[in-house]
């Protein structure tokens, strides 16, 4: 009985959005509601030496944006939160992309100003891939935005999802009011700089009541009776079986940064969204009231803490009770491990933690046992699958400033690759290291990281490369391939053979020229290019 109630009292879910959305000054919001921080961090300030409690590297500190996803539990209402904070920027979206593959809901950040933005949208479609209930906030009304009926407009266009707004804006920029709550029927008025509490929400028995024109006067009260009408006219009553299978998403409006109408969408939260989910495996689906454990890792940070050089595995809990000293199984290498420290975190603060449940995300101290997607289990032979592996799209080789530091260049970037974040290749005979990621941004933070956390000098020289393709095939025909093909072929960290191609022709002509080896776009052999 108390396994079940655990399992129900936990919401695991990512907040998503467009960079400079607001995402990591919502995530602090709801850390201040849920009593886990008691002062908001200025994310973008420099003149505020206070940083945003989810952004733990100091690149991210300095630069204002989040690079790596952050893992943060707090408590609320009885329920247990644990929420993934992730990179918004596009060139850190594989991040985000296996994370969604561990939560079990998402909140989508939209700013009022801007609308649907292009990195939304791709966000968005991976939701849509996996059915994930989305909830959506479309942040800073206390600026000058689009009209919220446009915005609603274009939120179902661009992202084919249809939308219902259980809250409601009075207003916006510097005439914004307030917002009116769909779902319970009460009114918030806005105060710049204040935060929002219980004692601030009045209930309004019904919209011809006189008390709205005291709170925001008959101008305003007449025209949230006009939009209220309208969106009685057109939205059903809220429908939250839609909602859990990713068909309907509510609409909530507000100001993160001034923490107002963040209460509602919390309160709301915690009503409707889903409990720890059912995962598939390779084998079978695989539910959380089980009562084996089972869990999967889906990040790996180096150095959280730079002072002690830790490695941390991010693993999610599918089914059972996950218990400190207790031996798992790990199914890619196929022995038993154990962990005596393992932590939950709030950003870069470490609780251990004797036990965790379905929908907990704990951290696993690792001395270079796991890689994404590796699957724990109590002895059943299985591995969750969907999570995403990337191609890179940009190719540059390293290049050690500092001779007498090659050892710590090394490991600073054998660990670093192994978060996932880019991938390293070593010329096939040789000592060359070719580093291969989806964005650009990314060398900037790998080169900050390895002098910062290692020691480590370097620099990167790019290479005319279009793609990497992971080769199969005969014996012979792949020795004699890499023999003729000898610059344009390396190893992956695994030792598996990658072509890196010039161009889309070079690639075709070879996939001609070699009827035997088959090319692959990704290193689990999955994806084989058409």
């Amino acid at each position: 009985m108390k396994y079940a109630s655990e399992i129900e009292k936990r919401k695991t879910f990512a907040i998503i959005s467009h960079p400079d959305a607001g995402k990591t000054t919502l995530t602090e919001k709801f850390l201040l509601f849920g009593g886990a921080i008691q002062t908001a961090g200025a994310v973008k300030s420099n003149k505020i030496k206070k940083h945003a409690t989810s952004d733990f590297m100091e690149i991210e500190r300095q630069r204002g944006i989040s690079v790596a996803t952050s893992v943060m539990s707090f408590e609320y209402k009885d329920k247990l939160i644990n929420l993934l904070d992730t990179p918004g920027h596009k060139d850190f979206a594989e991040d985000t992309y296996r994370t969604l593959t561990a939560v079990d809901s998402v909140v989508l950040v939209i700013d009022c100003v801007k609308g649907v933005e292009e990195q939304t949208e791709k966000l968005m479609e991976v939701c849509r891939m996996r059915d994930t209930p989305v909830i959506i906030f479309i942040n800073k009304m206390d600026r000058d935005g689009r009209n919220p009926f446009d915005l609603l407009e274009e939120v179902e266009k661009k992202l084919s999802i249809k939308t219902q707004p259980l809250s409601w804006p009075i207003n916006m920029g510097r005439d914004f009011k307030g917002v009116y709550n769909v779902h319970n029927h009460s009114l918030l008025t806005f105060g710049a700089h204040q935060k929002a509490t219980d004692e601030d929400m009045v209930k309004i028995p019904d919209l011809s009541t006189p008390l709205i024109e005291e709170l925001v006067g008959k101008k305003d009260a007449d025209a949230l009776r006009e939009d209220m009408e309208l969106i009685m006219g057109v939205y059903e009553s809220f429908d939250k079986e839609a909602y859990l299978a990713g068909h309907l998403a509510p609409v909530f409006f507000g100001s993160a940064v001034n923490n107002f109408g963040i209460k509602d969408l919390l309160d709301t939260f915690i009503q409707i969204a889903p409990s720890p989910k059912p995962r598939m495996t390779d084998k079978r689906e695989v539910t959380a009231e089980e009562d084996k454990f089972t869990g999967f890792v889906f990040k790996i940070h180096a150095n959280i803490d730079p002072r002690h050089r830790d490695r941390v595995a991010f693993l999610r809990i599918c089914s059972g009770k996950f218990e400190r000293n207790t031996f798992y199984h790990h199914v890619r290498l196929d022995k038993n491990v154990r962990f005596s420290n393992p932590y939950t975190f709030l950003a870069r603060e470490k609780n251990v933690v004797d036990d965790a449940y379905p929908g907990d995300v704990v951290g696993l101290f690792d001395t270079g046992n796991f890689k994404i997607g590796d699957t724990l289990t109590e002895g059943e032979v299985m591995t969750y699958v969907g999570i995403p592996s990337f191609s890179p799209e940009i190719f540059k080789e390293l290049i050690n400033n500092d001779p007498m530091k090659t050892k710590q260049l090394e490991k600073g970037i054998r660990q670093l690759t192994d978060e996932g974040v880019a991938q390293l290749f070593t010329q096939h005979g040789g000592n060359r290291k070719i580093i291969g990621c989806v964005g650009d941004l990314q060398f900037e933070v790998i080169q900050y990281r390895l002098l910062q956390e290692y020691g480590a000098a370097c620099s990167f020289k790019t290479l005319p490369f279009y793609k990497a393709c992971w080769i199969q095939g005969d014996a012979t025909k792949v020795a004699d391939f890499v023999r003729y093909k000898q610059a344009n072929v390396v190893n992956d960290k695994e030792d598996n053979l990658v072509y890196l191609a010039e161009s889309e022709w070079y690639l075709n002509t070879e996939r001609t020229n070699n009827p035997a080896i088959k090319f692959f776009i990704t290193n689990d052999y999955k994806h084989e290019l058409a």
